[in-house]
């Protein structure tokens, strides 16, 4: 963009400076004629101004100061005083005015017309147009060869900090970073996190301008050769052609963008997208691959599985895996959108850090996972539902105590196998449901099968339908002691207890084992079943340890 130090150096323009010499490097936007003594409606700010004075009474000096006064406040970068047409010489009030507001004044001699100012100015402006579409053509070109070698998306972002001379950061659909150019800007990439989880929210396309990120603070984390800008201006781009963005590109530079930077960050945002729109019709074929991959191993053809895998899925299926299986809850009230995607985002961008191969197939509403055990993945599920049960402590309570409102604060469910090898991988589903079960009874968002297979039976017990059995089984026993008539609730329990020894069943109670006889007689003509039958006082046992669970 041309400035007024170029003009004033132009030779044919044959410009003299009267005033706000130390300001000629202003660049010029456009240049304009008007004659109004109120020009400013009429402009958008960085024109040089240039006039006749024909409405200037080169006498009132009060009146020429306000003139100025308005051009200065509306971002006029330069006034050009035509001699000789109307006034000769320029007004000293004009000079003395345009110094007090340090605007710029130039002397345009009576040959020069003022079109030719205006030509000079145009012609800069279109040459620099040109200049910034070559570069801006040339930029992309260079960012397309980097989308079509080896390195991909990360060649893109770094061959797009080089243009820009600042820096560059490509986010996945989950806001995980994927790329940062150069190695210093990482750190401040990762600092943008929340910035651009709230504009992945924002329908495509949407973008935003961040400023003030800075590096960090003495005692954070940061690299050592950190050479960028003390304070960045980043703009944020979502990428994608859908309702939902694949994507976001961060770029951060020292000031805004010019035309050429513009050129250049738009060429990147179209092939970013199709590289990642790309990368997603890969991820729905490999996804069809995962789900074939898994019916064969289930179908407890775990060689057929290793054919079709082939070296995608080859080093998982040759280690110890975990099965987990995972289902919202629909009626769960979620801020953070769809819980399996979220929970699956998770174990496969910890998959994708830590190098390893993890099979997730979304299966009728639920999702399956086949990971290495000990891995990544595993770890980052177990994360993922820690945090979900922090989140919702009062739900987690209410849940354990069988309130169908707690239950509604869980927005999935995750059972987790014990560790097994892909050629049983049937025994680990098996193991997978069994867990979802009891997470599901238990009111926890994780359960793996290790608990299941060592823990008491007594927390089953909680369960709503074996609630019903209890009240059911005992109903007629507690109304008998509700009529005064005798406590024969707590006499079976301390009976069964005691394992039908009478004597030791009567010490408890304080009574005579005569009294006690009497009593479970009594429990068995009320109940119409004899306690001889092992089945019954099994089943009378299991009702009292029900009924247990739920007063405490």
């Amino acid at each position: 963009m041309p400035t007024l130090a170029d003009l004033v150096r132009h030779s044919a323009l044959k410009l003299s400076v009267l005033a706000g010499a130390e300001r000629l490097d202003e660049p010029v936007r456009w240049a304009t004629v008007s004659e109004l003594i109120d020009p400013v409606p009429y402009l958008e700010g960085g024109e040089l101004l240039l006039t006749t004075g024909m409405k200037l009474d080169p006498d009132d000096a009060a009146a020429i100061r306000r003139y100025v006064r308005r051009l200065a406040r509306a971002g006029v970068v330069g006034l050009g005083f035509g001699v000789g047409v109307n006034i000769e010489p320029t007004p000293q009030a004009l000079i003395e005015a345009a110094t007090e507001e340090g605007l710029p004044l130039l002397e345009v001699p009576r040959p020069v017309p003022f079109i030719a100012i205006t030509k000079v100015v145009s012609a800069a402006l279109a040459t620099d147009q040109y200049r910034a579409l070559t570069s801006g053509f040339d930029a992309q070109r260079d960012l397309t060869r980097a989308a079509l070698g080896d390195g991909g998306q990360t060649a893109v972002v770094r061959r797009l900090a080089a243009h820009l001379d600042g820096w560059a950061a490509l986010y996945d659909a989950s806001g995980a970073l994927i790329a940062a150019a150069p190695d210093w800007a990482a750190g401040r990439a990762e600092r943008l996190t929340g910035d651009v989880g709230r504009l992945r929210d924002r329908p495509v396309p949407a973008s935003a301008v961040v400023a003030g990120v800075e590096p960090a603070e003495e005692g954070q984390a940061e690299d050592a050769d950190d050479d960028g800008p003390a304070t960045d201006r980043v703009e944020l781009q979502t990428l994608g052609s859908g309702r939902r963005p694949c994507g976001v590109l961060a770029v951060g530079t020292g000031a805004a963008l010019g035309t050429a930077q513009r050129y250049a960050v738009h060429a990147a945002v179209a092939l970013l997208t199709l590289t990642l729109e790309r990368s997603r019709t890969f991820q729905v074929a490999e996804q069809r691959l995962g789900t074939a991959v898994l019916r064969l191993l289930l179908a407890g053809q775990a060689e057929h599985a290793r054919s079709v895998a082939g070296p995608m899925y080859g080093g998982l299926l040759d280690a110890p895996v975990r099965m987990l299986v995972a289902e919202p809850d629909p009626s769960a009230e979620d801020d953070e959108g769809d819980p399996l995607s979220a929970l699956a985002d998770a174990l496969e961008a910890a998959a994708l850090g830590a190098g390893e191969t993890v099979l997730a197939v979304p299966d009728a509403g639920r999702l399956m996972v086949l990971a290495v055990d000990g891995g990544a993945a595993v770890a980052a599920a177990a994360r993922h539902c820690a945090e979900l049960e922090a989140q919702r402590p009062d739900a987690i309570g209410s849940l354990i105590r069988g309130s169908a409102a707690g239950r509604r604060g869980l927005p999935l469910t995750v059972g987790v196998s014990a560790p097994a090898g892909p050629a049983v991988a049937t025994v680990a589903y098996k193991q997978a449901e069994q867990a979802l079960s009891v997470a599901r009874r238990r009111g926890r968002v994780l359960v793996e099968h290790e608990e299941v297979a060592t823990g008491s039976v007594l927390p089953l017990l909680a369960d709503e339908a074996v609630q019903a059995f209890a009240d059911g089984t005992l109903r007629a026993l507690h109304d008998h002691d509700a009529t005064g008539r005798g406590d024969l609730v707590d006499s079976l329990r301390a009976w069964l207890s005691r394992h039908g020894q009478w004597d030791a069943a009567a010490a408890d109670l304080g009574v005579h084992r005569h009294t006690l006889r009497y009593r479970m007689r009594r429990v068995e003509e009320i109940l119409g079943r004899s306690l001889d039958d092992p089945d019954t006082r099994m089943e009378l046992w299991l009702a009292l340890k029900a009924t247990a669970a739920a007063s405490a």
